[in-house]
């Protein structure tokens, strides 16, 4: 059984890319956070494919629709998300889903329906005759499964599964702005061998140090900086590198071939404290989370391979009584947040579907000249990563908060009437 995150904080996806759909159930949002079908749409249209011009040609509108776990007495305002209609056996069944509501405490379900598919294109890979693509999960998946895999667009193993990743993710990250103040942010910081000058790391640290850990970055600020980002041509601070980027994308697209990116994601005005030592250490946890993600090659923490250039002394983060003087550390210690920013880079490798032709076999084995015949697909993964990396950053940091909650018991959260007086 996969799940990301837990015990307390969890996301669990079902569905395959050219399936009906995807669904999603969160588990252990805590009661009394306004959430609303909005704040989940926003993040799924960054994710969602066709957003960019530089990633897959596949468009869909990825619409979400809520079916538990809110409530509000206002069930006009509860009940006015998108309906859903089906047909079976004759019977026509409609209902109408959530739009917005204070969550329950109990499990919060999502669907995501499936529009775009051209499931013909994935003829080439069915069966014991199925053609392999180099560096795709074609052949593990299909002799796992005995042969009962589902080919079409990657099945269960298409970037397409991270729909949940989001879902999960935009519940957590909203939570931790209401209480925190936290905002997650993600960059491009290399494509290929070209990296940037300007990085979301050092922009983010600038803005932290005019401030003292016990006080936060604005809101505003980091809004600013949010929507920079969100209106470059790649996501990036950096203007000339976005320019020669998008370039090397695109004629590694007109080639038929791909290429590879690293993607900077941060968390800012991290709660302190938050993590375990060593066996579920915040830094274990995370490295899972964001490395495990399709395509994931390697992920860094903080100043990440550079640090073995060093000496202690260059390395160590001077502390005063305002906190921390530098974030080579990344925002953890000991797998535990220091309250500065969480920073990881990860780095992923080219698209392994590609038009050039390749060396390969058949699911039997049969060794041929491997040739892909239809598909859409993107040319560059780094570009639409960053929104998925902040969700599993958020789940898991949501999770970590929770789980050091749970060891600081109140008796007053276990009272149910007033005590008596005297």
């Amino acid at each position: 059984m996969e799940l990301l995150g837990g015990p307390l904080f969890a996301v669990a996806g079902a569905g395959e890319s050219h399936g009906p759909g995807y669904t999603t159930i969160v588990f252990g949002c805590p009661p009394g956070l306004w959430l609303t079908r909005a704040d989940i749409q926003r993040h799924l249209d960054r994710r969602r494919p066709g957003s960019s011009v530089h990633g897959t040609p596949r468009s869909e509108a990825d619409k979400v629709a809520l079916l538990s776990g809110l409530y509000t007495d206002d069930h006009d305002a509860l009940l006015a998300g998108p309906e859903i209609r089906t047909i079976a056996d004759g019977v026509e069944s409609v209902a109408r889903t959530y739009e917005a509501g204070y969550t329950t405490g109990e499990p919060i379900a999502a669907v995501v329906l499936s529009a775009a598919k051209r499931s013909g294109d994935y003829g080439q890979f069915a069966g014991p005759q199925g053609e392999v693509r180099p560096g795709h999960a074609d052949l593990v998946k299909y002799h796992q499964a005995r042969g009962f895999n589902d080919p079409r667009g990657g099945g269960r193993a298409s970037y397409r599964a991270t729909v949940s990743d989001v879902i999960g993710g935009s519940i957590a990250r909203l939570y931790l702005e209401r209480h925190f103040g936290t905002v997650f942010l993600s960059s491009l910081v290399q494509v290929g061998t070209l990296k940037a000058s300007v990085t979301l790391a050092e922009a983010v640290e600038r803005l932290v140090l005019q401030h003292t850990q016990a006080h936060p970055v604005p809101a505003d600020d980091l809004h600013q900086l949010e929507a920079k980002l969100a209106a470059a041509e790649l996501p990036t601070l950096d203007a000339d590198f976005a320019r020669e980027a998008a370039a090397l994308i695109e004629a590694a697209r007109a080639g038929g071939d791909s290429i590879g990116a690293v993607v900077e994601v941060v968390a800012v005005n991290v709660p302190a404290l938050a993590g375990a030592p060593l066996y579920d250490s915040l830094k274990l946890r995370l490295m899972g989370a964001l490395g495990g993600l399709h395509a994931a090659q390697g992920i860094e923490i903080g100043s990440g391979f550079d640090v073995v250039t060093r000496r202690g002394s260059e390395n160590n983060d001077p502390i005063r009584a305002t906190g921390y003087q530098g974030n080579h550390h990344g925002g953890l210690l000991g797998g535990i947040t220091t309250g500065m920013p969480l920073v990881c880079r990860v780095a992923f490798k080219p698209t392994a579907s590609i038009q050039k032709p390749q060396l390969s076999v058949r699911q039997d084995l049969t060794e041929i000249d491997f040739a892909l015949k239809k598909g859409r697909h993107d040319p560059c993964v780094g570009v639409r990563a960053g929104v998925t990396l902040e969700s599993r950053m958020a789940i898991e940091l949501l999770n970590a908060v929770l789980v050091g909650q749970s060891c600081q018991p109140s008796a007053d959260s276990f009272q149910l009437f007033n005590r008596a007086d005297g």
